[in-house]
């Protein structure tokens, strides 16, 4: 479904990303893992189209896409969600899902976008008028997954979904990961909390200062002694 190819990112006179090459089949979640600064977010906001990049291409079901810019890439299917959540804060709860189905001509589409929102996360269905400022972190990260998803994307990039979550929380999240993969959404994902992603992803890559150093099946990369040793904590 998603092919990097040869990526290379530069912030001035930083290499942010050398030559990356990494690939998503249609129904994976693949984890990208590593350190912080490694260039994780840096590969998605590439994909994005938010990001120049400097070489390499980027296919997208076949078709480059290295050029596309955002709102196209996002009406061809790709969605993310930021790090920090980045919810409008000064907008509620039902107009930051409206705002995901921006791309949406048809109101029974957006309609049922919200709907699905709310049976995926149904604390949000509680909160529909609340301004998104005020809900607490996980429900923040709840409206910035279900807000991506308004326009049904076939790909998900999420961008540390865990972050500054009570460990409960995490799990609840993850759950959904798998509960909105298992429906036919395509992830991947950046998370450092390696653990955890290695535990719900078919593959991962390893990213060290801009550069794939390990790949492979994520549970065998889990046994992996030396990611075991660097990424895990043993």
């Amino acid at each position: 479904m998603l092919r990097v190819e040869n990526l290379s990112v530069n912030y001035g006179a930083i290499k942010a990303l050398k030559k990356i090459t990494c690939e998503v089949h249609q129904g994976e979640i693949v984890a990208l893992i590593g350190a912080n600064g490694a260039g994780k977010t840096t590969i998605l906001n590439a994909i994005s189209g938010i990001l120049p990049i400097n070489d390499g291409k980027i296919l997208f079901t076949g078709k480059d896409i290295t050029k596309t810019p955002p709102h196209e890439i996002v009406k061809m299917g790709i969605c993310q969600v930021p790090e920090g959540r980045r919810v409008f804060a000064n907008m509620s709860v039902l107009e930051n899902l409206e705002m995901g189905g921006y791309s949406l001509s048809d109101s029974s589409a957006v309609a049922a976008g919200i709907e699905r929102a709310f049976t995926l996360f149904p604390r949000l269905k509680e909160r529909t008028k609340q301004m998104a400022k005020t809900l607490s972190g996980g429900e923040q990260q709840m409206l910035a997954m279900g807000r991506a998803l308004m326009s049904s994307p076939k790909l998900l990039l999420l961008d540390e979904p865990s972050m500054g979550l009570a460990p409960m929380l995490v799990e609840k999240i993850f759950e959904i990961i798998v509960d909105i993969n298992k429906s036919g959404t395509t992830i991947l994902l950046v998370e450092q909390n390696a653990n955890m992603a290695l535990s719900i992803a078919h593959r991962a890559y390893v990213l060290e200062t801009g550069e794939v150093v390990l790949s492979g099946d994520a549970k065998e990369l889990a046994e992996d002694p030396e990611v075991r040793k660097a990424y895990l904590g043993e």
